[in-house]
């Protein structure tokens, strides 16, 4: 006959907390950066509008001689059409030659009041989403 083995099988208590805690310094590390990637694809759409709007309204002032006030002049100007979607979660606010800002509304996922704003002069993009603001 066998004797009888006193093996348990399973984790210790000392096992598991170590795992807890490697989890927890993962997700630690892991969570600003996945924050960051959200906020950044959110103003994407902004700046990727505000590129157009940029050009459409180069155009304006090339046809024109002046440029447009607002965005709504560009479109019934027919230089450019933009979503209805675009245009329920951003505003945007052209102070041209120099700069086009766009604010987020309560429809943007990513909460209202939100800035991006584009310097024409030197091409950067700043606010919302830009590793300036992110820091």
């Amino acid at each position: 006959m066998k004797g009888i083995r006193d093996k348990r099988s399973g984790f210790t208590m000392i096992e598991i907390m170590v795992v807890v805690v490697i989890v927890a310094i993962l997700a630690a590390i892991a969570l600003p950066i996945y924050l960051d990637y959200v906020q950044s694809s959110y103003a994407s759409e902004a700046r990727t509008v505000i590129s157009n709007v940029h050009n459409a309204a180069k155009m304006y002032y090339q046809t024109k001689g002046e440029w447009p006030g607002d965005v709504d002049q560009l479109e019934r100007s027919g230089q450019i059409d933009l979503d209805r979607s675009t245009k329920l979660k951003w505003t945007f606010e052209l102070q041209l030659p120099d700069r086009i800002g766009a604010t987020s509304t309560e429809e943007m996922q990513g909460g209202a009041g939100k800035i991006v704003t584009f310097d024409a002069l030197t091409g950067r993009f700043t606010g919302y989403g830009s590793a300036e603001e992110n820091q």
